[in-house]
């Protein structure tokens, strides 16, 4: 199965043409569509007694080995889902077809236990997170696969091809999105009003996770309210979940292409999604360490270092603002101010903390040139703090940590509308959403 995804526009500005994969999909001037489109959907979720000890981090914030150590002693984890490698011997292959194969084991055990229960009709939901007294809260809908080929859902990052090609196969195997993808607007105040209606009503869900986030969810009171008011909505945004979309719409798409009959009704033309207006999303930073100083000292990284900008060392691991970056190394830390010379404020990506420090740093100095490809630094999610970065250089395990600035929601919709990609590991969303609360089936 091939990767290739892009899209274009030909001579006829009213033409829009998507690949992905091996398929093309044209979309005419009639279909085209200038207004998100967001669906009510007959959920597959946890009976409301059940629903903590379903919900499950992500697939993609734990590896195997943690993944098997938070589920071991809950039967009932959607870990069992979207990580089935777990009730497989440990050296199975991740892409195994007995893999998928677990994985809808799995689900059709859930569903035939009465773990998960399946709506009777679509419906919407309102799912709030709170974590370190911030909330913020979100309208679980599905999203076009249309929307997302023609940039009303807009990208920031790009993909890698077997993380997408493994997610595609999950979604084909099970016939479900299991995880929803993490998308945000700029913020609407009809929408927030609707939003604080709902979320006044008695909960369907809510509980504490492990990590002390709490989770609830309320059912929206008038679903056609919120489509209509979304399509005032000129785009969203993916936030978190690149992947899980790109999979999601190639899955759609192989739906398409295999039925003879298709209409554009189908329940696989929409995706999973949250919706969260922009203004409540917290991203924290997305740190680095490196494996080795290039065959430096470091002493002579500390003067490469200082030709940069301004450095001294701290006792604060944690940068205060853009253009600041903090280096442990060799048992200290160091904050490092960039000079704003070596900075171009005009330019939404290079203008970045991640790209500035590749450019000026992780580049010239370290000699990482692809850190997509590079086995020489690793990064480091700021969920686990600038003590992290100290255990593993502390440890031998990398020769350096970096911390950075958070990048900020503007920073992620300006390039986003410039139609422009970050660099790898630009964002760290927190808190994540939990799986399991919401399946979509694709029938």
């Amino acid at each position: 199965m091939g990767l290739a995804a892009f899209s274009w526009a030909g001579s006829d500005p009213g033409v829009n043409c998507s690949i992905r994969a091996s398929q093309i999909i044209v979309v005419f001037p009639g279909d085209l569509q200038l207004m998100l489109r967001i669906n009510p959907f007959a959920a597959i979720r946890p009976q409301p007694n059940l629903a903590s000890r379903v919900a499950s981090v992500p697939y993609d914030v734990v590896n195997s080995a943690e993944a098997r150590e938070l589920a071991k002693d809950n039967p009932l984890s959607f870990l069992h889902v979207v990580k089935p490698e777990i009730d497989l011997p440990p050296e199975t292959d991740l892409y195994d077809d007995s893999v998928y194969a677990k994985a809808r084991e799995n689900l059709d055990r859930f569903i035939a236990e009465g773990t998960l229960i399946r709506e009777g009709q679509p419906k919407l939901y309102l799912y709030r997170q709170v974590m370190d007294h911030r909330p913020q809260i979100g309208i679980v809908c599905c999203c076009h696969i249309d929307d997302y080929a023609n940039d009303l859902i807009k990208k920031h990052e790009k993909t890698r091809r077997e993380k997408e090609d493994d997610r595609t196969r999950h979604v084909i195997t099970l016939n479900a999105n299991t995880g929803p993808v993490f998308l945000t607007y700029r913020d609407r105040a009809e929408i927030a009003a609707m939003v604080e209606r709902d979320t006044n009503a008695r909960p369907l869900y809510h509980f504490d996770a492990p990590d002390g986030v709490t989770h609830t969810v309320w059912t929206a009171e008038d679903p056609e309210a919120y489509v209509e008011a979304f399509k005032q909505v000129p785009c969203a945004y993916v936030a978190d979940g690149h992947h899980r979309s790109a999979s999601a719409a190639r899955a759609g798409a192989e739906r398409r292409q295999a039925n003879p009959d298709h209409t554009g009704q189908e329940e696989y033309n929409w995706f999973l999604t949250v919706l969260f207006p922009a203004r409540q999303l917290h991203i924290l930073p997305y740190n680095r360490v490196v494996k080795d100083l290039n065959n430096q000292t470091p002493l002579k990284v500390l003067k490469r270092l200082g030709e940069l900008g301004r450095l001294k060392e701290t006792e604060d691991p944690s940068p205060d603002r853009p253009g600041v970056f903090c280096f442990y190394i060799d048992g200290v830390w160091h904050r490092l101010e960039i000079k704003e010379s070596l900075i171009d404020d005009s330019d939404p990506v290079g203008s970045l903390d991640v790209a500035v420090l590749q450019d000026r740093v992780l580049g010239p100095i370290f000699a990482i040139d692809d850190p997509r490809t590079s086995d020489r630094i690793d990064f480091v999610g700021g969920i686990r703090g600038t003590g992290e970065l100290e255990k593993r250089v502390n440890s031998g395990d990398a020769a350096a940590g970096i911390s950075l600035h958070p990048t900020t929601i503007d920073q992620l919709l300006n390039v986003a509308d410039a139609g422009l990609i970050m660099p790898p590991k630009s964002t760290w969303f927190e808190p994540k959403l939990r799986s399991g609360l919401f399946v979509h089936s694709l029938d």
